[in-house]
């Protein structure tokens, strides 16, 4: 086998598609598969249709563009260049925006390509504490794209979680983006989607007081990895779809204090070493080029990371729960994060599974 490797169990995927589309179906909420952790994995995505889902969803028309044979809708989630519109009519049945300039062009571009391309406008949410939100630019994005030829207006969307993750409720429960009046001019419109957005929405569909007025959630971090806000882990969902194995290449017995008791390493990180006497230590194939070794957690909880060099791990496996030897592989459990530095790896081969 190959190392560095990410095994990807694609069984757990699915299952992990098929608990959240039916938890979704029973309030009345379509799901979206968001794959922009994965660069549009094929086998993944072919997971998630498995599942149940019907629409995936990518920040970058490239990993779209890749999954063009597959029988599903595609939706592009990062607003779209002025450059890339007429890929985005191409490669993407719907696509998300909040820009006048970028909706134009988007409609020249249906036009060229005899096209019609679906439009959710992104609603402004403003302050959240101070509860402030601004209706008057989502209904003109809105009332544009009623006019605009080529494009059709299917929804209002709203998200949160990529930059702080922030609970998609207000005190009574609901999104204030879906509060009444909202969801009454979203049915005057008759719109197919009302938004909602990430992992945050997941807090949304579990009992609480109040009901989710939304009609549309986006599920990423949920599916993949098994995780709702804050990395916490979603009852009854899988939290260990994927891990990574990489090859110890040298072990040895060092002392666990050097000459002076802070050291900095490769990287310009400052190193406290403290006396534990002798231990066995173990440098395996995998270095920060390929991974924040923060993301890292050994599967094995005898073993204790160490640090990192550009190219190589090093591991204290004095107390490890095996006696490993060179060419043996050690297993890691992963971030979010770290597994998405480990797909965007062309370092770390991919393995997937049906185990």
């Amino acid at each position: 086998m190959q190392y560095p490797s990410l095994s990807i169990n694609l069984r757990i995927i699915e299952n992990n598609t098929r608990e959240l589309v039916q938890l979704c179906c029973n309030k009345g909420i379509i799901p979206v598969g968001i794959t922009k952790l994965v660069e549009g994995s094929e086998p993944i995505v072919r997971a998630m249709i498995f599942g149940g889902i019907q629409t995936i969803g990518d920040t970058q028309i490239q990993n779209l563009m890749k999954l063009k044979d597959l029988p599903i809708r595609k939706m592009l989630l990062r607003r779209p260049l002025l450059s890339e519109v007429e890929g985005v009519v191409y490669h993407a049945d719907i696509s998300l925006h909040s820009d006048r300039a970028v909706l134009e062009a988007l409609s020249q571009a249906a036009i060229k390509a005899n096209k019609r391309h679906e439009v959710i406008i992104m609603h402004d949410l403003g302050e959240l504490h101070k509860k402030t939100f601004d209706d008057s630019k989502t209904e003109e994005l809105a009332e544009l794209v009623l006019m605009l030829p080529g494009l059709t207006f299917v929804g209002i969307g709203s998200h949160l979680e990529c930059y702080h993750e922030v609970e998609s409720t207000t005190d009574s429960g609901t999104l204030p983006v879906h509060q009444e009046e909202h969801t009454e001019w979203g049915s005057y419109c008759d719109l197919d989607a009302i938004s909602g957005a990430g992992v945050t929405g997941i807090v949304l569909m579990m009992p609480r007081e109040g009901t989710p007025r939304f009609n549309q959630l986006r599920l990423g971090a949920s599916l993949i990895m098994g995780e709702g806000l804050n990395n916490e882990s979603i009852i009854d969902i899988s939290q260990a779809p994927m891990y990574l194995q990489v090859e110890v290449i040298e072990i040895k017995e060092k002392s666990s204090i050097r000459l002076h008791s802070i050291e900095l390493d490769t990287l310009d990180n400052e190193f406290y070493f403290t006396d534990r006497g002798a231990r066995l230590r173990a440098l395996c194939a995998i270095g920060e080029q390929d991974v924040d070794i923060s993301q890292l957690t050994p599967v094995d909880d005898g073993i204790t990371i160490v640090g990192s060099s550009h190219n190589c791990l090093i591991l204290d496996i004095t107390d490890a729960t095996s006696c490993y030897q060179v060419g043996d592989a050690l297993s890691f459990y992963l971030t979010y994060n770290g597994a998405l530095q480990c797909i965007t790896s062309e370092y770390i081969h991919k393995r997937y599974s049906f185990a």
